[in-house]
C-alpha cells in the first residue's frame, strides 16, 4: 500500500494503474466506508482512498477542529482491505496560497443541507472535483447517507464532463438502525440511546408510503411524530422532496421521494434519509 501526500507523486503512481476505483473520505473510517471500499475492490482492478478533512465544507461555527482523526488506525484498516493507493494530502497541498477557484451549484445552497449550512456544498463540490481530477478514477463510490451530496456530485460530473462513473451504495447502519457516521463518536451514552429515533421516524414515513400514502405533508408528520416523542432530539428540518431537484413535494409521484432530516442531540448534528419508490440514477 502506497501512502502519498502530494498531487505530483499521486499522479506518478496513478499512471501505472488501470480500472481505478476511488473512495473519497475524511478519515476516521467505519464500516460504511469499508463497504464502499469492498465494492470498489469487487468491481475495479485498483482501489484508491483519500483521507482529507476538507476545511472548505465546514462553517465558522462547525466542528472542523474537533472532527475525529486517527491516521494510524485508518491506514491499518485500509491495509487490511488491500487498498493499493492512499492519498492523504495536507491542507496546503489541496489549497495552496492564492487558491481562488470554487465549484458552485446555486440550487444546492437553497434547500436542505445547503440552506442549513451556507457554503457547505461549494466546499464539497470543489474538493470532490479536485480529487476526481487528481485521482482520475473509472468509478467513485459514495454512500446514500449523504444524499444531497450524491445529487451535487452527480450533477457536477455531468455538467463538467468528468469521465468518472458515480456509484452510490445504501446507507450502512448500526444494529439499532442508526446510520454509521464518524460523528456518532461524539454522542454521550444517553444521546446514543436516543439516536435510533431518527431512523424510526424515517421508517414511519416509509411504512405510510408503502400503505398507500402519497400526501407529502402526511409523510412529514409521520416522521415528526416519532422525533417529538424523543425529548433529547431537536429536529432542524424534515423534508419530503423530489429525489432529483430536492424541492419539497406536495404529493409523491412516479419519481418517488427523498425523505430526509437533520437533528441535534446535544452538540452533535446528525443527518439521515430514506428513498421512497423509484431510485435516481
Amino acid at each position: 500500500m502506497q501512502v502519498i501526500t502530494t498531487v505530483a507523486d499521486f499522479r506518478r503512481a496513478r499512471a501505472a494503474c488501470d480500472g481505478l476505483g476511488f473512495v473519497p473520505t475524511m478519515g476516521y473510517l467505519h464500516q460504511g466506508h469499508l463497504s464502499l471500499i469492498r465494492q470498489a475492490r469487487a468491481e475495479c482492478s485498483t482501489v484508491a482512498v483519500s483521507i482529507f478533512v476538507n476545511p472548505t465544507q465546514f462553517g465558522p461555527r462547525e466542528d472542523f477542529e474537533r472532527y475525529p482523526r486517527d491516521m494510524d488506525r485508518d491506514l491499518a484498516l485500509l491495509e487490511a482491505e488491500a487498498v493499493e493507493l492512499v492519498f492523504a494530502p495536507s491542507r496546503e497541498e489541496m489549497y495552496p496560497e492564492g487558491f481562488g477557484t470554487y465549484v458552485v451549484q446555486p440550487a444546492a445552497d437553497e434547500v436542505l443541507e445547503g440552506a442549513a449550512r451556507p457554503g457547505h456544498f461549494r466546499g464539497v463540490a470543489t474538493v470532490v472535483c479536485k480529487l476526481l481530477n487528481i485521482v482520475q478514477p473509472t468509478r467513485a463510490y459514495f454512500g446514500q447517507k449523504d444524499a444531497q451530496q450524491t445529487v451535487v456530485v452527480r450533477q457536477m460530473v455531468r455538467d463538467l464532463n468528468i469521465p468518472t462513473e458515480i456509484v452510490v451504495l445504501p446507507t450502512v447502519r448500526e444494529h439499532d438502525g442508526l446510520a454509521m457516521s464518524s460523528r456518532n463518536t461524539y454522542l454521550t451514552p444517553e444521546e446514543r440511546r436516543a439516536a435510533p429515533a431518527i431512523y424510526r421516524g424515517l421508517q414511519a414515513a416509509e411504512q405510510r408510503y408503502l400503505a398507500g400514502e402519497r400526501n407529502a405533508e402526511a409523510l412529514r408528520q409521520a416522521v415528526i411524530a416519532v422525533l417529538d416523542a424523543e425529548p433529547l432530539l431537536r429536529p432542524e428540518y424534515v423534508s419530503v422532496a423530489d429525489p432529483i431537484t430536492l424541492r419539497e413535494l406536495e404529493r409523491v409521484g412516479e419519481r418517488g421521494a427523498l425523505v430526509s432530516l437533520a437533528a441535534r442531540l446535544g452538540s452533535v448534528r446528525l443527518i439521515d434519509n430514506v428513498m421512497l419508490g423509484a431510485q435516481p440514477s
